[in-house]
């Protein structure tokens, strides 16, 4: 490979300047000062919440029982940045639950055991703290997530970085990140050494060969670089790494692995050879049981809260539309069992009939139905209860059955009709069987109805590849959300 060479100074073309500045305006510093702001503002509104929530328990409590608001933010705080979690491009949201568990336990040991070493155990209400750091549990994550749905977007967000490669894997990189600001990745540029991907990929300006990178990331203080240029033999991409990357400081290799896991990988080290591991956490007997317990004792749970809005439900659907409240259906389940799945009726008796009807008549809903195996305003659906059902997904509620009887997960893949699995290809529904299907699943909460089949097998392939009980928790989460905003479901 020849050397192309490097130019003093980078100049930007007119044409390409409006979106480079644009990704060059990220502010990595005032992005980290933001979620230290708001861990803070949580972390307080916890601490006052648990006391007063506590004082309910024990009216005794005063503010003396209290750890100092001030020392309990900083400590709060200063765990969260020693896990990582001020980095402007941070972990995933699943790493960053899990980081931010880890670190509230960390800071509920040290106040223990400081209170202990101190002779105050008796002086602190441990009540009082453990609803504290309960709450700053729920309110830290939550907090995050509103400030990223309100700030990812802005240029300011995140870090600007570089990327090496113009083709396919590239476009993906970029439409993944564009996909999710919150990962606080902003590309502001791709550079490739052939002439003819000059130009843009996704918006991304095309600026030219690699060379240029040493110079960009000087001018434009770029410290983050993405290579995704799998296809490179080792050795090639040994010598532009050591050409072109020694100005990062943080270096993303995008592997030729398409389609394997990659939330639970870590890097091994096999006598100075780079290994990858892949932990398969689904055939984990220990993983399994966590999952089964967490089913049980959630839908136990959800299953008497939900008992007299099923039965309100049904008394609605029953005045409405003649027929039962309730029906049942024929699904897949694990290892390709037949399970009956129940729920509340939200289509007229003669749904079928009207279906094959409207699609005969109407050829832009049959393409949508060829597409998605849904349609946005079905004629089948009851007029009221059954649109408001579907809206909130909680004509879903009855399967809390089928999970308490382990036929079904709380997360998982949905199990769908015979007419939308054959849709899909035997391996995809041989990898669909390994696992229970779930009540709620990340197809629900990323994309539900306006996800399509290639988004449905995506989301499903990367559950099921990348299962953990972070993950697991973070589905649980995000559907609470997607219920009440209502969003992508008809």
């Amino acid at each position: 490979m020849s050397a192309t060479p490097i130019p003093a100074r980078l100049e930007l073309a007119p044409s390409l300047s409006l979106r480079t500045a644009v990704a060059v305006r990220a502010r990595p510093r005032l992005t980290s000062l933001a979620l230290a702001a708001i861990d803070a503002l949580a972390v307080i509104a916890a601490a006052q919440l648990g006391y007063l929530a506590w004082r309910h328990v024990n009216a005794d409590i005063t503010a003396a029982n209290l750890f100092h608001p001030l020392a309990l933010t900083s400590l709060f705080v200063a765990a969260y940045g020693a896990f990582g979690l001020y980095s402007a491009a941070g972990p995933g949201p699943v790493e960053e639950l899990r980081r931010m568990m880890h670190a509230t336990g960390v800071v509920a040991l040290v106040l223990t055991a400081a209170a202990f070493l101190t002779k105050g155990a008796d002086q602190y209400s441990r009540g009082a703290f453990l609803a504290t750091a309960l709450l700053a549990a729920l309110f830290v994550p939550l907090g995050r997530a509103g400030l990223r749905r309100l700030c990812a977007v802005r240029p300011w967000w995140g870090v600007p970085v570089l990327i090496f490669g113009a083709g396919t894997s590239a476009r993906m990189v970029v439409r993944k990140l564009a996909a999710e600001p919150g990962l606080g990745l902003k590309p502001v540029a791709c550079l490739d050494d052939d002439p003819g991907k000059r130009g843009e990929c996704l918006g991304v300006p095309v600026l030219g060969p690699l060379a240029l990178a040493p110079a960009l990331a000087e001018s434009c203080r770029i410290r983050h670089l993405i290579v995704a240029m799998p296809g490179l033999e080792r050795s090639k991409l040994l010598e532009i790494l050591e050409r072109y990357a020694g100005g990062f400081s943080r270096i993303i290799l995008i592997p030729n692995l398409f389609g394997v896991a990659s939330l639970w990988v870590a890097p091994r080290d096999l006598g100075g050879i780079l290994g990858l591991e892949l932990r398969q956490n689904l055939l984990d007997p220990g993983a399994r049981f966590l999952k089964r317990l967490l089913d049980l004792a959630l839908a136990a749970i959800l299953g008497l809260v939900a008992a007299p809005v099923i039965a309100a439900a049904s008394l609605w659907i029953r005045r409405v539309s003649p027929g039962p409240a309730l029906y049942w259906q024929e699904r897949e389940g694990a290892g390709g069992a037949v399970i009956r799945v129940p729920k509340l009726r939200t289509m007229h008796c003669d749904g079928e009939r009207m279906l094959a009807a409207y699609l005969e008549t109407s050829p832009e809903a049959r393409e949508e139905w060829l597409r998605y195996c849904k349609l946005r305003r079905d004629p089948r659906v009851i007029p009221g209860i059954g649109r408001w059902l579907r809206r909130t997904s909680l004509d879903e509620l009855p399967q809390l059955w089928n999970v308490l009887r382990g036929e079904m997960s709380l997360v998982g893949p949905r199990p769908f009709p015979a007419y939308h699995l054959e849709r899909f290809e035997p391996e995809f529904r041989a990898l669909r069987a390994r696992v229970r299907p779930g009540l709620t699943g990340l197809w629900q909460v990323a994309a539900r109805s306006d996800g399509d089949l290639d988004a449905q097998r995506e989301l499903d392939t990367y559950y099921i590849r990348n299962w953990s009980l972070w993950l697991e928790l973070y589905i649980l989460v995000r559907t609470v959300g997607v219920i009440v905003s209502g969003k992508g479901a008809y």
